[in-house]
């Protein structure tokens, strides 16, 4: 994740990508696993992200686990996701998928509707959307 002048956590004086500041900002795994909740009850009842949901299991217990273990590392908290699952590759992980900007940006529309559900500060959501949008896009096997 990148910093950059926009992105100071005001909490802390810290910026956000700045060591273990947005984990924290998130609210550690807890937050986080509210998060990633949000985040999969929107892909449930978003109709644009019928396609996206369809990739995925009817059971996602395993796919909120590994999102949420994900973000934990990627948000500078520990490591979970290594450790559990072992290591990963965003792109790498999702070569098998047709995934194209509308794909892209219906995961994106359902982040975009947790992070509104959850009580962080404005600058904060968006900075993660900013930074989500890299490994969305770079997600992306079609088109």
């Amino acid at each position: 994740m990148s910093t950059d002048s926009n992105s100071t956590d005001l909490a802390n004086g810290r910026n956000y990508g700045d060591g273990d500041a947005s984990f924290q900002t998130a609210g550690g795994e807890p937050g986080i696993r509210q998060l990633v909740d949000a985040f999969y009850n929107s892909m449930e009842s978003l109709s644009q992200a019928a396609a996206i949901r369809a990739m995925h299991p009817d059971d996602l217990l395993v796919s909120r686990d590994k999102l949420t273990l994900f973000l934990c590392g990627w948000l500078g908290g520990p490591k979970l996701f290594r450790e559990k699952y072992g290591p990963i590759q965003i792109p790498h992980a999702h070569k098998h998928l047709v995934i194209g900007s509308p794909e892209r940006d219906a995961w994106l529309a359902c982040m975009q509707q947790a992070l509104a559900q959850q009580n962080y500060p404005q600058l904060f959501q968006d900075y993660l959307m900013r930074e989500f949008f890299r490994p969305a896009d770079r997600s992306r096997t079609a088109d």
